[in-house]
């Protein structure tokens, strides 16, 4: 993954909150994808704005959440 990659929600892809489950969905086409905690903070701060670098000082991990975005991108949710 690039360090200059500024990731960014997919143009089909929402997120909303589930006010019954009290959680974060990641809606995309065919599938509703309840996000944990730590995943939904995540995904929330991919606006096109900030780095993966960023993210990760701003969250304080740095591995974990660079191998999550991965496995976002490839699963086409993220561009």
């Amino acid at each position: 993954m690039s360090t200059a990659w500024r990731p960014a929600l997919s143009p089909y892809a929402r997120v909303r909150d589930c006010p019954v489950r009290k959680r974060t969905l990641l809606i995309v086409p065919e599938r509703i994808v309840v996000l944990s905690t730590e995943a939904a903070a995540v995904v929330e701060l991919c606006d096109g704005t900030r780095t993966v670098p960023e993210i990760s000082a701003e969250l304080g991990d740095g591995d974990g959440i660079a191998e999550f975005l991965d496995d976002v991108k490839e699963r086409g949710w993220l561009r």
